[in-house]
C-alpha cells in the first residue's frame, strides 16, 4: 500500500511564530491556496481512503485536497490531532522565551524529555498518533493508497518511527505546509520512506518558509 502522509497549509499563527498545539485555528488565505495547490498535484492520484486530524486547519486541507468528487472517502480521528502545547497556546516564540526559557530550550535541544506545561511529551503523541495510522490503514490491499492529513509534530514522530530513528532527532528534518510524505509497504510496520518533505507543488527547491513555533 501506499500512504500519502501530509501536513496542513499554513495559518496566520504558523506565519506569526505563534504556537498552535490543539487550538482549533483556521488556514490562512495563503494555506487554502496551498491546499489547493495539494489538491491540483493529486487529482489524477487514486485515493482509496482519506484520514485528517478533526482540526479545522487539517480537515480543510484534506477536504481541498481531495476536491469534492472524493469527498465521501474523508473521516477523521483524534489521534492525529496536533500535540497539546498545554499553556504555550497562543504564545508567540519570544514570549514562551521570556515565560519559561529552560523548558523551551529543552524542547530545541532534547525534544523527547520535555512534557508541554498542562500537555503532552512527543511520546503521548505517538501512543495516540501511530494507532490511529494503523486504524486508517486497516484492511488497505497492495495497490491502495491512503492519504492522511496531519500536523507537524503529529508527521515527525511517526517518521522517526518509521525511519528507526529516536525521538531526539525530531528537528532533524522539516514538514513544510502541505509537504507530502510518500510511505510504501505491506502493513503499516513494514513502511519505507519514499519521499520526504516534497512540497514542490507551491514551493521552489530553495524556497521554504521556516516557521518560528513548534
Amino acid at each position: 500500500m501506499k500512504i500519502l502522509l501530509a501536513r496542513h497549509g499554513e495559518t496566520a499563527w504558523n506565519a506569526e511564530g505563534r504556537y498552535q498545539g490543539q487550538e482549533d485555528i483556521p488556514l490562512s488565505p495563503v494555506g487554502e491556496a496551498q491546499a489547493r495547490a495539494l489538491g491540483e498535484r493529486l487529482q489524477h492520484v487514486h485515493i482509496d481512503r482519506a484520514v485528517a486530524s478533526p482540526l479545522k486547519r487539517a480537515l480543510r486541507t484534506a477536504e481541498l485536497a481531495l476536491g469534492d468528487d472524493r469527498l465521501a472517502r474523508l473521516t477523521t480521528d483524534a489521534g492525529l490531532m496536533e500535540i497539546a502545547h498545554g499553556t504555550w497556546e497562543g504564545l508567540l516564540a519570544a514570549e514562551i522565551r521570556e515565560r519559561d526559557p529552560d523548558r523551551l530550550h529543552a524542547w530545541r535541544h532534547a525534544p523527547h524529555e520535555v512534557l508541554m506545561p498542562e500537555g503532552e511529551s512527543l511520546q503521548h503523541v505517538f501512543d495516540r498518533a501511530w494507532p490511529a495510522l494503523a486504524r486508517a490503514a486497516d484492511g488497505l490491499g497492495e495497490h491502495d493508497t491512503l492519504l492522511v492529513v496531519a500536523h507537524d509534530a503529529v508527521n515527525r514522530v511517526l517518521l522517526c518511527h518509521v525511519l528507526g530513528i529516536p525521538l531526539s532527532k525530531l528537528w532533524t528534518f522539516r514538514q513544510a505546509p502541505t509537504t507530502l510524505n510518500l510511505l510504501e509497504g505491506p502493513d503499516v510496520e513494514h513502511l519505507d520512506v519514499v519521499r520526504m518533505n516534497d512540497a514542490t507543488h507551491h514551493t521552489a527547491l530553495f524556497g521554504e518558509a521556516v516557521h518560528r513555533a513548534l
